[in-house]
């Protein structure tokens, strides 16, 4: 189910297409059928197991136009196509070169971005898009010196439905998309080839010979590919990352990014030029030149404009903050998806053990401090060491609830790039005649 083995009517337009968590039992006549009545069907596949052939109780559904895919996605999810089967789960699936799919949340789905007449109110602006829908609020984006209108502004809707009708319908000249760099809508697609007229555009300064899609990173230390791809991954629109290497396979400390859109990669660039990774690592990212057209890359960065004025998560007129850890994780320097609880204090040194951990790393041990920053986490840790020359460490706790919680939360998860297996290691032996363990 790749992208680059689908038909092209597949992918075509951005959002039309829906990714389903059902039961196993379900047809492709039940979703063809029960999705119907929503809008044109133009295809519908159950995912199967490549050895039985059984379905997995995954499956797609296209659809002609993306309202229609958004309208069917706000209606059945959570409803059961019969009785005796599980609710549905229903998003947008993400179009996306690669065998990956994530799904879009539909609060991604509702905020749209327009280009208006510079004497457009934000009174006009709602009364020209209300037609399409119950609308939440209206931006115009004003140059912060002046004043002034850049001719830019946003549409937030209720419904992500009632967005993509606005998209389809709107007049032409609004050049309305999905203001979220994270839909995956590729903005070159939208506006490149000449096809985009720069009208009022022209007098803004985007640096459009710096800016590209593609991004270059440098580090000192030594990081993996895995690493590597876990942290620029975090920004949506990532389609590949590669580690150079020299003629005999050794790491230059060089990485070369590319996104499907020049939003994720100018927010990348912001987040994570100066980011410290792994700790005391300083990186340096830079935009490196992709070979697109200076045309292509100017009629985007009108587009762009809209991301440098505003955050990305879509608060107005927020400014972008330098690299920070908080921005990636619950802890200030800890990238991770685990729901980690706060920070507690370590026991007394001199606690007695009641348990230990026993933790291989992949593809390298983490740092000493991020190890004692996560483990700590589940209360009366004593100690954490790291076995020189080894993938491996051992993590002392004074409680073997704390021990058990943490082994729970953390096995098979990735922190920093680094995947855990976390085990219970063989208890001390209190009554043996040897030398005590230092670890």
């Amino acid at each position: 189910f790749s992208d680059h083995r689908r038909p092209a009517f597949f992918l075509n337009p951005p959002n039309s297409r829906l990714f389903l968590v059902a039961s196993r039992c379900t047809t492709e006549d039940e979703l063809r059928e029960r999705f119907s009545k929503f809008g044109e069907v133009q295809g519908v596949w159950l995912v199967k197991d490549k050895q039985t052939k059984e379905p997995k109780g995954v499956a797609y559904v296209k659809f002609a136009k993306s309202s229609q895919a958004c309208l069917a996605m706000e209606e059945m999810h959570g409803k059961m196509l019969s009785d005796g089967s599980k609710p549905l789960k229903v998003f947008i699936a993400q179009s996306r070169s690669s065998n990956r799919h994530r799904d879009v949340e539909d609060e991604e789905l509702t905020r749209i971005f327009v280009m208006i007449p510079k004497t457009y109110t934000e009174e006009d602006l709602k009364e020209t898009f209300k037609v399409y829908g119950d609308i939440e609020y209206c931006i115009i984006i004003k140059n912060k010196t002046t004043g002034e209108s850049k001719g830019l502004g946003y549409v937030r809707y209720f419904k992500p439905s009632q967005a993509a009708i606005a998209i389809e319908k709107c007049d032409k000249s609004y050049r309305a998309i999905l203001a979220e760099p994270r839909t995956k809508s590729n903005v070159s697609e939208d506006y490149s080839g000449g096809a985009f007229d720069l009208g009022n555009y022209t007098a803004m300064d985007f640096r459009s010979s710096e800016m590209t899609s593609t991004l270059m990173m440098s580090s000192r230390a030594a990081l993996s590919q895995e690493q590597v791809f876990s942290l620029f991954d975090i920004i949506p629109g990532m389609e590949f990352c590669d580690l150079q290497r020299d003629q005999f396979g050794i790491l230059k400390g060089h990485a070369l990014i590319h996104y499907n859109n020049l939003g994720s990669a100018v927010y990348a660039k912001e987040k994570l030029n100066g980011f410290e990774y792994p700790p005391g690592n300083r990186l340096q990212v830079y935009f490196h030149n992709d070979g697109e057209s200076p045309i292509s890359r100017m009629s985007k960065q009108c587009v762009q404009a809209q991301i440098m004025s505003c955050g990305w998560n879509g608060s107005s007129c927020s400014q972008v903050r330098k690299p920070s850890y908080s921005s990636f994780s619950t802890s200030s320097r800890i990238q991770t998806e685990v729901n980690l609880p706060s920070i507690k204090k370590l026991a007394p040194a001199d606690s007695r053990t009641k348990e230990r951990l026993f933790v291989v790393f992949n593809p390298s041990p983490l740092p000493h401090d991020v190890l004692e920053d996560v483990f700590c986490r589940f209360g009366s840790l004593i100690e954490v060491y790291l076995v020189s020359g080894r993938n491996v460490g051992y993590i002392k706790y004074a409680d073997k609830q704390c021990a058990d919680e943490a082994m729970a939360a953390l096995h098979g998860e990735v922190v920093n790039g680094v995947r855990m297996k976390v085990m219970l290691a063989d208890p001390p032996r209190e009554e043996s005649h040897k030398r005590p363990r230092t670890y």
